[in-house]
């Protein structure tokens, strides 16, 4: 089977605009040939963290939200500043809804692609050790609330359900994955 682009796209529009997303609206020939639209959610890169103190604790952030009408507890995470690299985007979002330094950083794996069926959003994933408390200064948008577990624990939450946001569920296997190759399992309850 190819792989090449079998889309044609004939123009291309902003419909919508704000801080955080751009909306666009292609004019496109599909790959049966027809013309048809698509839209595409731009964003900038989204950065997920599973921060793990040495005792194997995992922090994570409760906070409601909005697009799902309901309360989610997840890993540290955010969108990159304008030309912001991942991992700088990363050390901040730690540091503001958590209110931690990390000395030590991992990137897990390569990019993501959140959902490529209407947006471009990729995510990178980060293992965050060697924590210190600071000062926390989350968004205005952010009313959170910090819980901090057994890494096995938040593990059980993705398995029960209980977890539904896709980048914690990411971060948290893929650290897990991360943390058993490195034979670091048993210091992380995994």
């Amino acid at each position: 089977m190819s792989t090449h682009n079998p889309w044609k796209t004939l123009s291309s529009r902003i419909v919508y605009q704000n801080p955080w997303i751009r909306v666009r609206e292609d004019q496109v020939i599909r790959p049966d040939g027809n013309p048809g639209i698509y839209g595409v959610v731009e964003s900038r890169i989204a950065t997920g963290v599973v921060a793990l103190d040495d005792q194997g604790q995992v922090y994570l952030v409760g906070q409601f939200r909005y697009a799902t009408d309901e309360y989610s507890w997840e890993i540290i995470e955010g969108g990159s500043e304008e030309s912001e690299t991942a991992i700088a985007a990363a050390m901040r979002e730690l540091r503001e809804e958590a209110g931690l330094v990390a000395e030590e950083w991992i990137q897990l794996g390569d990019e993501v692609h959140l959902s490529n069926c209407h947006s471009s959003e990729v995510a990178v994933f980060f293992l965050a050790r060697k924590l210190r408390q600071t000062e926390s200064s989350p968004e205005g948008t952010e009313l959170l609330q910090i819980k901090k577990l057994p890494f096995s624990d938040a593990l059980r939450m993705v398995d029960a359900g209980e977890v539904k946001d896709a980048m914690t569920i990411i971060g948290l296997i893929r650290a897990s994955q991360f943390l058993k190759r490195a034979g670091a399992g048993g210091s992380a309850e995994t």
